[in-house]
C-alpha cells in the first residue's frame, strides 16, 4: 500500500491533526502496556526487570538493572502524572525493587556505580524519578533503605572517570538528589560537569554529544530534556542560578528545527546510534510543553509527540507480548549497540514524558497543529550538524543532505559510520548497518574505488556551507579519500572503525536539494603521489530501499554527465526496514579536476523520476533546470580549493 500523500492546506492538515489525536487516556494507556509487559519478567525481589532477548555485551546483572532503572523512568511519569492516586501497584512494585537493589544481601541486588560503569547512567534515572516521586515513594522508605541509596549513589562523587558526554548529566542528577537528602556532593563535581554541557553547545540551539560532531537524537532526547528536568529537582534552583533561561531558550529554537526533521507517518530520520530506543525521539517535545517553550505551540509540540509514538504503535510496537524488542518496528538485533542487552530499548520511556502531565495541564486542551512536512513541501538549513532538511508534503518524506555530522572528531581519518557519515538520510530509508556497511562506504556515498573493489570513506569531512533561497539548498564539503585498514580491536559505541588509512585523493561534493530531487556533484583533486587515477573509478551510491518499502517508495540514481553506467547492488538482513535492500549505483572513471554530476530522487511510490532534470557544468558554475522547468545556479568557485 502507497504512503503518498497529497498536498493539504494548513487549514485541511490541521483539522486531520486534531481528528487523530490521542488522548491523554490514550497516552496512559500505552505506557501502562509497556508498563505490564516489562514488570511481568521481574526478579523475586523486583528490583530486576529482564525481558526475553539475548543477553547484552555486559551481561546478565546489567541487563536487569537496566530493565528496572528503564521502565522507573516510566512509572515515574505516572506516579507523579497521576499525583500518587490511583497508582499504588506501581508504588508499590517499584518501592519494593528499591529496597532489594540496595540490599547487598539480595540475590538480585543492583550492581553498583563502583563495580561496572553502566551502573552510572541507570543510577540517573534511578535518581530523578526517586527525587520526581518524592512524597510517594522516597518519603514512605524505611530509614536503612534510604540509607543504603544514599550509600548507592555516593561513588558519583569525585568520580572523573565518566564520558565526556551526555554522562555529564548521569553525575549531575545524582549528586543533586544526593544534596536534596543530606548525602555526600560536590559543588567542583556540578561546576564542571555544567561548565562541561555548555562547551557542547553550538549554533541555534544545537549541541555536540562530546568533542565530535556528533550530532543525532540523543541532542534531544538526552542533551536537551536533561538540563530542564534537573532544573525540577529539590535544590536544583540554588545550584543553577539564573541558567535555566538560556537552557529553555536553546530548546525552544532546538525545537524550531526538530519538528521539520519528522516524516508525515511520524517517522524519525533512521540516523544516530541507539535508534532501538524508537519514540525516545518524541522527547524532546514534551520537554519543551513542560518548559514552555514560546516559539512552537503546545498543540504542535504534542502532535509532534503523537506522530513519533503512534508511528510505532501502528507497526507492532510493544510486540504482542507487551515487550520492546531491540529493533525499529519489529526485532532486528544488528541495530543495537554491542552492549545493548533486551532492556536497553525502555529508554524510549522519555518519548512518554507527556503522562508526567496531569489531566488538567492546558497541553491536552491545545489544538492539535500539523508538523511542517503535513503542511506542505519546504527547505531549510541547520548550521549545526551541517544538514539541509527538505519536506514533500505529497509523500511525507524528510530528507537530509549531511555534510557536517560523522560522529568524529576534525581532521582524523577513520572509517564512515553508517549511522553518521553518508551524505544523505531519511525518514523513509535506513543505511546499511551490517558488517560489510562499517567498512565499505555503499548507499549514499561518493567514494573512490580501486580494482579490487576497495572503498574510500569520507570521515572527517571538512564543511564547506549549507545555504537555501527557499526553493533549493546547497549543502557542500570535503575530504581526504582515504582507504582503511582496520584495527583488530574496536569499541563499537556508533563511531567509524578505527585502523591505518591511505589517502588517495580530496574530494569534493555539493548537493543541491530541491524537494524529492538532488543533483549531486563530485571533483576529484590532488591525487597523492604514486597513485594513478586510470587504476581507481568514481562510485555513486543512491538511496537504499528494502523489499518492504517496494510499494512506498520510489529511489532513482542517474548520470548527468557522459561516462556513467547504471547498475544495482542488493543485500540481504542488511536493514532493519526488510529482508533485501537494493541501492542504485553509478560507476564513472576518475577525471581529475572535473566537475561531474548525478540526479538522486526519493519519492512516494507514485512518482515518475524525471529524465529531464539536467545541469550545464563549467568549472565556475552549475546551472541546473529541474523537472518543473524552474532553475538553480551553484558557484563553484566558493569550493575550489586547489
Amino acid at each position: 500500500m502507497s504512503t503518498a500523500f497529497t498536498p493539504a492546506s494548513p487549514a485541511t492538515a490541521a483539522q486531520s491533526a486534531s481528528q487523530s489525536a490521542w488522548t491523554r487516556d490514550d497516552w496512559t494507556g500505552y505506557a501502562d502496556r509497556l508498563l505490564a509487559g516489562a514488570m511481568a519478567w521481574a526478579s523475586p525481589g523486583k528490583a530486576r526487570i529482564t525481558p526475553p532477548g539475548a543477553e547484552g555485551g555486559y551481561g546478565h546483572d546489567i541487563d536487569g538493572l537496566e530493565g528496572f532503572a528503564r521502565t522507573f523512568l516510566l512509572a515515574g511519569f505516572r506516579i507523579a502524572g497521576e499525583r500518587g492516586q490511583g497508582v499504588d501497584e506501581l508504588i508499590s512494585f517499584f518501592s519494593e525493587g528499591i529496597r532489594t537493589g540496595v540490599d547487598p544481601e539480595a540475590a538480585d541486588r543492583w550492581v553498583r556505580l563502583e563495580e561496572h560503569p553502566q551502573a552510572k547512567v541507570e543510577a540517573a534515572s534511578l535518581a530523578l524519578i526517586l527525587d520526581l516521586t518524592r512524597p510517594w515513594i522516597w518519603d514512605s522508605l524505611d530509614e536503612l533503605t534510604q540509607q543504603r541509596v544514599v550509600d548507592y549513589f555516593a561513588p558519583a562523587v569525585g568520580d572523573d572517570t565518566y564520558p565526556r558526554t551526555n554522562w555529564l548529566w548521569f553525575r549531575l542528577v545524582v549528586q543533586t538528589f544526593l544534596r536534596s537528602v543530606g548525602g555526600p556532593w560536590s559543588p567542583e563535581d556540578v561546576t564542571a560537569d555544567l561548565a562541561l554541557h555548555d562547551s557542547f553547545v553550538r549554533a541555534d540551539g544545537w549541541l555536540s554529544d562530546g568533542e565530535e560532531r556528533s550530532y543525532d537524537h540523543y541532542v534531544g532526547w538526552a542533551l536537551h530534556i536533561y538540563p530542564v528536568l534537573w532544573a525540577r529537582m529539590r535544590g536544583a534552583d540554588e545550584l543553577a542560578g539564573d541558567r535555566l533561561a538560556g537552557d529553555v531558550a536553546a530548546l525552544d529554537r532546538f525545537l524550531q528545527d526538530a519538528v521539520h526533521l519528522i516524516g508525515g507517518d511520524g517517522s524519525p530520520l533512521l540516523q544516530g546510534r541507539s535508534l532501538i530506543y524508537r519514540f525516545a525521539a518524541a522527547a524532546p517535545f514534551w520537554v519543551g510543553a513542560l518548559a514552555e517553550v514560546p516559539s512552537v505551540s503546545l498543540g504542535a509540540l504534542r502532535h509532534a509527540a503523537e506522530k513519533v509514538v503512534t508511528h510505532f504503535d501502528e507497526r507492532g510496537v510493544p510486540d504482542e507480548r507487551g515487550l520492546l524488542t531491540m529493533g525499529w518496528h519489529g526485532e532486528w538485533r544488528q541495530l543495537a549497540q554491542a552492549y545493548s542487552g533486551p532492556a536497553s530499548p525502555y529508554w524510549a520511556s522519555k518519548g512518554l514524558l507527556g503522562v508526567l502531565l496531569p489531566a488538567d495541564h492546558p497541553v491536552w486542551a491545545a489544538e492539535a497543529e500539523p508538523l511542517p512536512v503535513e503542511q506542505g513541501d519546504f527547505v531549510r538549513t541547520i548550521a549545526a550538524p551541517g544538514w539541509v532538511v527538505t519536506g514533500t508534503s505529497r509523500d511525507g518524506i524528510v530528507r537530509i543532505a549531511n555534510h557536517g555530522t560523522d560522529h568524529a572528531k576534525p581532521n582524523t581519518l577513520v572509517g564512515d559510520s553508517p549511522l553518521y557519515a553518508r551524505l544523505a538520510y531519511s525518514s523513509a530509508t535506513s543505511p546499511l548497518l551490517d558488517d560489510l556497511a562499517w567498512h565499505e562506504p555503499l548507499e549514499q556515498s561518493v567514494a573512490l574505488v580501486d580494482g579490487t573493489g576497495t572503498a574510500t570513506h569520507r570521515a572527517a569531512m571538512e564543511l564547506l556551507s549549507t545555504s537555501e533561497d527557499g526553493a533549493a539548498g546547497v549543502a557542500a564539503s570535503t575530504w581526504l579519500a582515504h582507504t582503511l585498514q582496520p584495527a583488530l580491536q574496536q569499541q563499537r559505541h556508533g563511531s567509524g572503525l578505527d585502523g591505518d588509512a591511505s589517502v588517495i585523493a580530496r574530494l569534493t561534493v555539493v548537493s543541491v536539494v530541491r524537494g524529492a530531487e538532488e543533483v549531486r556533484l563530485a571533483r576529484v583533486t590532488d591525487t597523492e603521489a604514486g597513485v594513478d587515477a586510470a587504476d581507481w573509478r568514481l562510485r555513486w551510491g543512491g538511496w537504499p530501499v528494502t523489499s518492504r518499502q517496494d510499494a512506498q517508495v520510489t529511489s532513482a540514481l542517474r548520470g548527468l554527465t557522459a561516462g556513467t553506467t547504471a547498475r544495482t547492488v542488493t543485500r540481504t538482513d542488511a536493514s532493519p526496514l526488510g529482508a533485501s535492500t537494493r541501492v542504485p549505483i553509478l560507476d564513472a572513471p576518475v577525471e581529475p579536476d572535473t566537475w561531474v554530476a548525478a540526479h538522486l530522487t526519493l519519492a512516494g511510490a507514485d512518482h515518475t523520476p524525471s529524465s529531464t532534470t539536467g545541469v550545464e557544468l563549467t568549472e565556475e558554475r552549475a546551472a541546473i533546470t529541474w523537472s518543473d522547468g524552474a532553475h538553480s545556479a551553484v558557484d563553484l568557485t566558493n569550493y575550489r580549493l586547489s
